[in-house]
């Protein structure tokens, strides 16, 4: 099958999927949450595959990290599914509710997007969640994942998408593309697809931009920061930066750079160096962060880059200002956080800080969808535009205006024979 029949196939089951029943969508969703379990073994087997593979061709270890798919992460995405039932449809809620005249009733509601494209990582699981909350959001959806992880692709792929025709949602309504050339293929489909989301570097999704006419939510580097003000309660600190940084580090919100200020540095560098030690974390710092721990030198590069491993750069600051100057310099605009006790430092860094995501007292790593209980994320926004930060349900949503009237026309209007009142109304859209 062309690449446009396939699109133009799940572009009209996304028509009929948006005027699809919370009922259905969620015994879908059940479903998929049930048939995952049940073939727990396929899936792991298929992931074994993949995983031996990926080693035989020397794939980078916080990829393999990533690309790991086994009866933990099945029973995470299975939580995820279950917490996706329990929100409520966001397909026609009222935002807006306005009279503009004596019977002529304006509404904004909520909708879906239509079609979307999605290119995403290693990880497995992201396959499962894009899907799913595409499902619960009435949007069609061409899924594409990265060669690594093919052959866990291709079967968590089929059962989700038959699990759901099977609860009652319109055929081809997902799809699974598997090669480059698919790709090539899909960002022409302007007919048919109308957002694309690509997860993965910044190279990547500016050739993906620069090669297409369809819009882009872009994904790009999680270039995340943790400042430790000289305000700060040093223990926490310190169970924060861990956190930060090693709880799972080949993801977009594990902290790549650490900012302390210079007047703690004495006290709280050796301390948390020999917590990373622990951890197997490399050091690399400025001058000033060298003469308090033996680390190595870190280069502007450094303060660039996405590790993605077990290393971090650190920098000592003179004051608030620097760190936020910082991070809006060499940040992604992904997830920063301040650690201080101090209330008016805390509410000027998150004010400063240019980002989609900042913190108070808090790990970087609660950066992500289904911790803020959007059930799960398609990715995170590091943009300004429709949507910001983890892009849930409301991140897959767009509206429409629903007007009703009783034979109203503009001449009336026009010539002054009647007048808008624009009086704001406590309802919702119902006909």
């Amino acid at each position: 099958m062309s690449m446009a029949e396939l699109a133009r196939r799940v572009k009209e089951s996304s028509l009929r999927l948006a005027a699809t029943g919370s009922e259905v969508k969620n015994k879908a969703l059940a479903n998929i949450a049930a048939a995952l379990n049940d073939k727990k073994a396929e899936i792991v087997r298929a992931n074994n595959e993949d995983l031996e593979r990926s080693k035989q061709e020397n794939l980078a270890a916080p990829l393999l990290k990533r690309l790991r798919f086994d009866e933990a992460k099945i029973a995470d995405v299975v939580d995820g599914i279950h917490s996706l039932i329990g929100l409520d449809d966001p397909v026609g809620k009222t935002l807006l509710a306005t009279e503009l005249d004596e019977g002529l009733e304006l509404y904004r509601v909520t909708c879906p997007i239509g079609v979307m494209g999605i290119i995403f990582e290693s990880r497995p699981d992201a396959l499962v969640q894009i899907s799913t909350l595409c499902l619960k959001s009435g949007n069609g959806v061409l899924l594409k994942g990265g060669s690594e992880a093919r052959e866990t692709n291709r079967i968590l792929a089929e059962i989700i998408i038959s699990a759901a025709v099977e609860a009652g949602i319109p055929a081809d309504w997902a799809a699974l593309l598997e090669t480059r050339a698919d790709v090539s293929d899909m960002l022409k489909m302007d007919k048919y697809i109308d957002l694309i989301i690509p997860r993965g570097s910044n190279d990547f999704v500016r050739y993906i931009m620069d090669n297409s006419r369809i819009p882009v939510l872009g994904h790009a580097d999680g270039i995340c920061h943790c400042y430790v003000d000289e305000e700060a309660d040093l223990e926490m600190a310190a169970r924060i930066v861990v956190d930060s940084k090693t709880q799972y580090v080949a993801v977009c919100n594990a902290t790549e750079t650490l900012l302390v200020h210079e007047k703690i540095a004495s006290r709280f560098l050796p301390f948390l160096k020999n917590l990373l030690d622990k951890k197997g974390v490399e050091l690399v710092g400025c001058p000033k962060t060298r003469a308090f721990i033996t680390v190595g030198a870190a280069s502007e590069e450094d303060w660039k880059t996405e590790y993605l491993d077990y290393k971090m750069s650190v920098k000592l600051v003179a004051d608030l200002d620097e760190a936020i100057e910082h991070i809006n310099t060499y940040g992604s605009g992904h997830t920063d956080t301040i650690v201080t006790a101090n209330k008016e430092k805390a509410a000027r860094f998150m004010d400063g800080v240019d980002s989609g995501n900042v913190f108070w007292n808090c790990s970087t790593r609660f950066s992500d969808g289904f911790r803020y209980g959007f059930g799960a994320e398609v990715g995170i926004s590091t943009g300004k535009i429709h949507s910001r930060g983890p892009v849930g349900l409301d991140g897959l949503l767009i509206y429409k205006y629903k007007l009703i009237g009783n034979g109203h026309i503009v001449e009336e209007y026009s010539n002054r024979t009647r007048t808008f009142k624009h009086r704001k109304l406590n309802k919702e859209f119902k006909l």
